[in-house]
């Protein structure tokens, strides 16, 4: 028993690293947008959050062949192959950089994504069935504070990379008539990307190593049979309810957190100051994920959880729609709060008792964070025709949807 503990926390530690670098990458997109927006002169909401599209999308494309991959190389070595695309993903914005080429940007963001999608495959049935199915949200939480502390940092060193000390140059850019001087200005802001992401590179690759001399334990699932007969994947539709619940909850999360600089931005609030408000963001995160570990399932189970901070989240939108000005932002921030029970309960409800599926099922999981690229475009599309703040209603549809699942969506078994 003790050397079974002793394994498990080992491999947590492993994945925890990984899922570190998940969110060192993931929420970077956060100060890409305004930094796309204004050194490749973008006009609308739409083509800036084409950046959230470029990534999320991969998970879309990716994610069926991520689980066929894993069945031929095993946990180990796909989380490894992961890393090494992100690591070519990350390469692309060197070019992306010295062109001032909006389609390369987007090229290395959907490789990142392509590489992320193949480690989250890999990874979170990973940290599902190590332990207790009962205590999986906890596992999960305590994998999204590894997410979010990277996110914070990575927010940080990113802003200052590309806009620290810079305010001049990007007013002078949005003054500027074009020519070759506008063009000069341009190309400096751009460069500021090289650097970052040549040493995030040199990470991934020596991340690589690391996986590489792990020797993680392979996760054996027990073929599940009905009547002597191996059952079929389209014999739980819970886990296909869970598959959409996904969507809608990746497409919430990312809109709480990536619009929050344009919407600062509608009232007039400086970038320097609004870069701050994804970090707030990722700060209310944890404070959910530790409210997560300390009472989940101790106190109130997963399910439970669940429901509590979807109607949470629903009263915030109400507050942030029905206010204005610092209010409104406040309350779209406290959304983070509520969404960080949402990925812990949410995946373990719909992979439970799956057997032999269980790789295929996380990677129609994993597909269905695509809802990161879908629902901020149609949020850009809405916001451009009303406004960034009355685009805010589409949260309504997610939580409602999240909210069947929980209640009655999870709970529907094979007749």
């Amino acid at each position: 028993m003790a050397e079974k503990q002793r394994s498990t926390a080992y491999s947590m530690f492993v994945i925890g690293s990984l899922f570190f670098v998940f969110g060192f990458v993931t929420w970077l997109n956060n100060i890409l947008i305004p930094y796309m927006r204004t050194s490749c002169e973008l006009t609308t909401q739409v083509q800036g959050y084409l950046v959230t599209f470029a990534f999320y999308i991969a998970y879309f494309v990716m994610s069926i062949p991520s689980s066929f991959v894993l069945k031929r190389t095993g946990y180990g070595n796909g989380m490894a192959l992961g890393l090494v695309i992100m690591a070519i993903g990350c390469m692309m914005f060197i070019p992306g950089a010295m062109m001032r080429s909006y389609p390369m940007f987007l090229l290395g963001l959907f490789l990142q994504g392509s590489g992320l999608s193949l480690l989250q495959t890999a990874s979170n049935p990973f940290v599902t069935v190590i332990g207790p199915i009962e205590s999986a949200a906890r596992r999960m939480s305590i994998m999204g504070i590894c997410n979010k502390v990277a996110g914070m940092i990575g927010i940080l060193i990113l802003y200052n990379a590309l806009f620290g000390g810079k305010e001049a140059l990007i007013e002078s850019i949005k003054v500027a008539e074009p020519g070759p001087e506008k063009e000069a200005m341009l190309q400096q802001l751009s460069n500021g990307v090289i650097i970052p992401y040549l040493i995030m590179t040199a990470v991934l690759v020596a991340l690589v190593l690391f996986i590489k001399t792990a020797h993680l334990p392979e996760i054996v699932e027990e073929e599940k049979k009905i009547d002597g007969h191996k059952t079929s994947i389209f014999n739980y539709p819970y886990m296909w309810l869970g598959v959409l619940a996904i969507f809608f909850y990746v497409g919430a999360e990312v809109i709480a957190i990536d619009t929050l600089i344009p919407y600062g931005e509608y009232y007039d609030i400086p970038t320097s100051v609004s870069h701050y408000f994804g970090i707030y963001a990722l700060i209310a995160l944890l404070i959910g994920y530790f409210c997560g570990i300390l009472f989940v399932p101790k106190f109130i189970s997963q399910r439970n959880a669940l429901i509590i901070q979807l109607l949470l989240a629903i009263v915030l939108v109400i507050v942030a729609l029905t206010t204005h000005g610092i209010v409104s932002i406040i309350a779209i921030i406290c959304l983070s709060f509520a969404h960080a029970i949402m990925w812990p309960a949410i995946w373990p409800l719909a992979i439970h008792d799956l057997g032999d599926h269980t790789e295929f099922a996380s990677a129609l999981m994993v597909m269905a964070i695509v809802g990161g690229a879908i629902m901020p475009l149609i949020y850009g599309r809405i916001a451009d025709a009303v406004n960034p703040h009355a685009a805010y209603a589409l949260l309504f549809v997610s939580y409602a949807y999240i909210l069947f699942f929980a209640t009655v969506g999870c709970k529907i078994e094979r007749k």
